[in-house]
């Protein structure tokens, strides 16, 4: 069944909610209401819209009573007006100290040898730390994202890259495998405050249209970031072991948090508003001085539900999310699987030793970083589509998804090209590696399509969709080191390397359904219809299911 009609039949499947009901209904009055006619919907639903609507009567009775304290055209303190040099400064250094999150994933592969040796235990024991680690960093950004509202993305950036560094001197100490174990999940659960705000943190200081590049630069972490632990952490697995390792993760991480401490600025636009409201109270002495209702800090139990539950709902009831989650899950998976397949084809077949297999990881790496040279198009693409004959911007997460229709397929050939070019004897080491540059590549465009185009798509709940689209992502991906080396073991490199190149297959139509019908699946999206600026005359009228 082509993916665009399981879409569409996804969608039949979902009620028309109150969650719809209410997001279609933001500008009724409350007397329209009461002179709604009988409706299928819940007399709960009909409550919950006159809900919305006395709180949207109360926010302007709150505002009118309030002075207003907002940021003013040019004003210097806004992210949005900051010098280039200062927001890339701070993109930049996350994009560096988010590097940490994924070696302490991937770094820890080369020394799993010596873990087996120390702890007398078996491979699959010896991966469960890996996997561990990686579900941990699915399960963090639901509970760590809320924390920004209240105190900020800086705070949460600085406290979780030192709890992270305190976790991983416990991983270098402790001497037992239930506890390392444990303790790695938790490291994961704290290290995932990069991925939880870093977008947020781009959305602060640059303008919608002017997001892409900051994000590409960004991505190559996500790409690259496996694939350079390993590397990395090769040499000390090699001369220095599995403590050598964990006291390095350790250095780096501190390192990058004490990078943080200089670089980052304050960029979340409430928080810093509510700190000039409450700098003005003080020195003015108006107790009205207040920022806009929605800057206000809102109830703990009312963020943390939301945060909760709502990248669920998305992650289960949006077609969008859902296999764009499914790809990334793949993706990541097939990141971590290669730690083990490397072992097998470089190490076990061609003889290298542990920091010769972590020099073969380079060919993914180039890859991931050539990635945001081929973006440059993709972006003169974008922004050429966007922008209207009167200069106006208009919202087409379409034209975010070329480069990644390229990608999808060079993906499924990269992986046939690695399993049948790896051939000891016969074929020279550099061929399974240049195969696995072109794996580099597309797995950036893919990740990087799939960040623009959420992000372009839902606004307002990006965040929320992006956290569900992680926790799907690493959930899926954590599970694959389970089976990877067994199953390159058991099949052969040639024949493992193919189920991974035919399930890549499957996955290859989701940017082309993107491109060619996605304005139709957001127009059937309650989440996605309210921030689309192109609907037709009579398309602005409720869908029916």
């Amino acid at each position: 069944m082509p993916i665009d009609t399981l879409a569409k039949a996804w969608y039949n499947l979902i009620p028309t909610s109150h969650v719809f009901l209410i997001e279609q209904t933001r500008t009724m009055r409350q007397s329209e209401i009461r002179d709604l006619p009988p409706s299928t919907s819940s007399d709960t639903d009909v409550e919950k819209v006159e809900d919305k609507i006395r709180h949207e009567d109360r926010r302007e009775n709150i505002e009118q009573d309030a002075d207003l304290v907002e940021f003013v055209p040019n004003d210097p303190e806004n992210p949005l007006n900051w010098t280039s040099l200062r927001k890339w400064s701070i993109v930049l250094s996350l994009t560096i100290a988010n590097f940490s999150c994924l070696w302490i994933a991937s770094g820890y592969s080369p020394a799993i040898p010596d873990f087996e040796e120390r702890f007398s235990t078996s491979a699959e024991i010896a991966t469960l730390p890996l996997v561990c680690y990686v579900l941990g960093l699915g399960f963090g950004p639901m509970l760590l994202a809320p924390l920004s509202e209240y105190y900020g993305r800086t705070p949460v950036y600085l406290a979780n890259f030192f709890i992270t560094t305190l976790l991983l001197i416990g991983t270098a100490l402790v001497d037992d495998v239930p506890g390392f174990i444990i303790l790695r999940f938790i490291t994961g659960f704290f290290a995932s405050a990069s991925i939880t705000n870093i977008g947020g943190t781009i959305a602060d200081m640059f303008h919608h249209e002017h997001t892409g590049m900051p994000l590409a630069v960004y991505t190559v972490t996500s790409a690259g970031g496996s694939a350079s632990g390993v590397f990395v952490f090769s040499f000390i697995a090699q001369l220095h072991g599995l403590h050598g390792v964990l006291w390095g993760m350790c250095g780096a991480t501190g390192g990058f948090f004490l990078l943080l401490c200089v670089s980052l600025k304050e960029t979340r636009h409430s928080v810093l508003l509510r700190r000039r409201a409450a700098r003005l109270r003080k020195e003015t002495g108006n107790q009205n001085l207040d920022v806009p209702l929605e800057m206000r800090t809102q109830p703990a139990t009312q963020v943390f539900a939301t945060a909760l539950t709502r990248p669920f709902r998305l992650l289960f009831t949006e077609p969008v999310i859902l296999f764009t989650a499914a790809y990334n899950g793949y993706l990541f998976g097939i990141a971590f699987l290669f730690n083990g397949a490397f072992t097998v084809v470089f190490s076990d077949g061609y003889g290298f030793n542990t920091i010769q297999t972590g020099l073969a990881n380079l060919g993914v790496c180039v890859g991931a970083l050539l990635g945001p040279v081929t973006h440059i198009w993709q972006e003169r693409y974008y922004l050429r589509k966007i922008t209207s004959q009167d200069g106006s911007i208009r919202n087409i997460p379409e034209a975010r998804v070329q480069l990644s229709m390229v990608g999808s397929v060079v993906f499924p050939i990269s992986l046939f090209w690695f399993a049948w070019s790896a051939q000891p004897g016969s074929v020279h080491w550099i061929v399974p590696i240049i195969a696995s540059a072109f794996y580099g590549w597309s797995f950036y465009t893919i990740i990087q399509m799939t960040f623009m185009y959420i992000e372009d798509t839902y606004k307002v709940y990006a965040a929320s969709a992006l956290a569900g689209v992680c926790f799907a992502r690493n959930i899926i991906g954590g599970t694959f080191p389970l089976f990877g080396t067994q199953m390159f073991n058991g099949l052969g490199v040639h024949w493992a390397g193919s189920v991974l190149g035919f399930a890549a297959i499957l996955l290859m139509p989701i940017p082309y359904v993107l491109g060619r019908k996605g304005r139709d699946l957001r127009k059937r999206s309650p989440w996605a219809r309210e921030h689309m600026d192109d609907l037709g005359e009579g398309e602005d009228e409720d869908v029916k299911m």
